[in-house]
């Protein structure tokens, strides 16, 4: 082992983008890192649609396996945002404004498309900037490549020439996993059409690696001359994305688990024309509601405009950073789970040293790049916050802010600024989705006697200085002394029969923040409300 590459840091923390900079550390092994030449992560983006969550889960995960191997190793690394935008547009995606005009360009590059919005000088354009306002909005260190601008600024020249010579043997690689009539045209070069600017799928009649050009025939039976040099040809996928491993040195690539096949091929061509496959880390699918893969096209799923309206950009964080090789629903309602995972994380960071290992297992420390402000965390989870909108039917902060500086007088918007920014997405967050699904049940018999008896036992507290936990204790107590067993079906009743809800806060917080009198006028209310329904 060169001295350059000796761990700085052992044992290793137990955390997956360490275990992955290892890998990566391993991988790059003896060859020299310097600051011409450090090691290089990419991430890969196909601006065929809107940016989703997806493209943001692949650069924010790549980012904290840089920032475990920095850590790790203290070498130089470079993140690029690759964008293909020299692909072609294949189909219209469904949501995006002037379908029919796009239609007109099916085949075309991305980055000769028109912006559907009206806003950029293309397609590719506009999905680029999209991508890049997020990723900067969200602090990431990278740096942004377009397919287009290297392919025509020549950056990939050499290897394009390479591409030519070894041609039959990447064809060899590819041929088998085509079907008949597709193997017997296919090639890894795709020409552009001179007059059209079509992306052409065609066979070539010759190859020339001396010169750099292919000779193909169009479907109008015109032959012509092509150089793969210049933006005047790009390469199939699977061998682009080897062609580009291979001219750009990249030394860690993250794939989704339905590209496997395609990784497998990819290192092969990079392979043959001479380079090294970059590591990297499968990951699992992203599920719409439906168990649907999300897509670019489709739109489904969450956007990440849709996530940021409600919750804090470190929540996206921390959904992404949990369990990558695992395949995770990602809609509405994991938003609150991940928003409190975050800062309980948070809050545990804060107790460990600035230099204890623990805390580089800790995914906020990933998320803050390894410094976490001072004002992150909360005081109140932002699932409290929700109960709390739910119960008071809050639509604006100042309500919610009424009961939090009643818990605690010391908690402002300025004091607490994370806590200001969960008050504003509950809001949000209990217009769009808390309110519409609201739906009380009716308390059974026992039910009815439990809840008037903790009503009761709440008022013998009213004007007391009552702590969460003597209220936990109290209600416990009450659901042990009517028989409730499992425990959680008294809780179940309190959430469902005064919340409208199927699950809900640890209640003893719950009532310390909307407060002992208004917890009891709140049962009173419900065991009201169910007698007149009941007459």
């Amino acid at each position: 082992m060169s001295e350059q590459h000796r761990p700085l840091i052992s044992p290793l923390p137990k955390s997956w983008p360490f275990e992955e900079a290892a890998k990566l550390s391993a991988h790059v092994g003896a060859r020299a890192v310097t600051a011409d030449r450090p090691v290089l992560l990419e991430t890969g983006y196909g601006p065929s649609g809107l940016p989703h969550i997806g493209t943001f889960g692949e650069v924010a995960r790549t980012s904290w396996v840089r920032q475990a191997f920095t850590k790790l190793t203290g070498l130089p690394t470079r993140l690029l945002a690759f964008s293909d935008d020299m692909d072609a547009l294949r189909k219209v995606p469904e949501n995006v404004p002037n379908q029919e005009m796009l239609h007109q360009f099916i085949g075309k590059p991305l980055s000769r498309v028109p912006d559907p919005f009206g806003t950029h000088e293309s397609f590719a354009a506009h999905n680029n900037a999209r991508l890049r306002a997020f990723l900067d909005g969200f602090g990431f260190e990278y740096e942004f490549a377009s397919s287009t601008l290297y392919y025509e600024g020549g950056r990939f020249d050499a290897a394009l020439k390479r591409v030519l010579e070894v041609h039959d043997q990447i064809v060899a690689v590819i041929a088998p996993t085509l079907g008949e009539e597709r193997r017997a045209t296919y090639s890894p070069v795709l020409p552009i059409h001179p007059r059209t600017g079509q992306v052409m799928q065609v066979k070539m009649d010759a190859i020339d690696p001396v010169g750099g050009t292919v000779r193909w025939t169009d479907e109008e039976g015109e032959t012509f001359e092509t150089p793969v040099t210049g933006g005047h040809a790009k390469m199939q996928w699977k061998a682009d994305w080897a062609m580009r491993w291979y001219a750009l040195g990249v030394d860690y690539e993250m794939s989704g688990k339905d590209l496997i096949d395609s990784v497998r091929l990819s290192g092969k061509i990079c392979r043959i024309l001479g380079g090294q496959p970059p590591a990297g880390l499968t990951y699992e699918l992203f599920l719409d509601q439906n168990g649907q893969k999300i897509s670019k096209s489709k739109g489904n799923g969450i956007s990440v405009e849709e996530w940021l309206r409600y919750a804090p950009a470190e929540s996206l964080g921390q959904y992404m950073f949990n369990a990558p090789q695992r395949a995770k629903r990602l809609f509405f309602d994991v938003i609150p789970k991940a928003t409190d995972e975050y800062l309980a994380h948070v809050g545990k960071a804060k107790t460990l040293p600035a230099d204890d290992a623990a805390l580089m297992t800790n995914p906020a420390w990933f998320i803050h790049a390894g410094n976490i402000p001072a004002d992150a965390g909360s005081p109140v989870t932002f699932g409290m916050l929700l109960n709390l909108a739910s119960v008071a039917n809050a639509e604006t902060p100042d309500v919610l802010w009424k009961f939090i500086q009643r818990y605690d007088a010391a908690a402002t918007p300025q004091s607490c600024p994370m806590l200001a920014r969960l008050v504003d997405h509950a809001i949000v967050y209990y217009a769009d989705f808390v309110r519409p699904t609201k739906h009380y049940r009716a308390p059974e018999p026992h039910e009815r006697k439990a809840l008037s008896d903790l009503a009761e036992a709440l008022r013998g507290l009213e004007g007391e200085e009552v702590s969460p936990d003597t209220c936990q204790n109290l209600v416990f107590e009450i659901g042990k002394t009517h028989g409730f067993e499992p425990l959680r079906a008294w809780f179940g009743c309190l959430y469902e029969v005064l919340l409208g809800q199927k699950e809900g806060p640890r209640f003893g917080i719950f009532v310390a923040l909307y407060g002992i009198a208004e917890t009891v006028a709140l049962i009173e209310a419900a065991l009201l409300r169910d007698e007149r329904a009941a007459g």
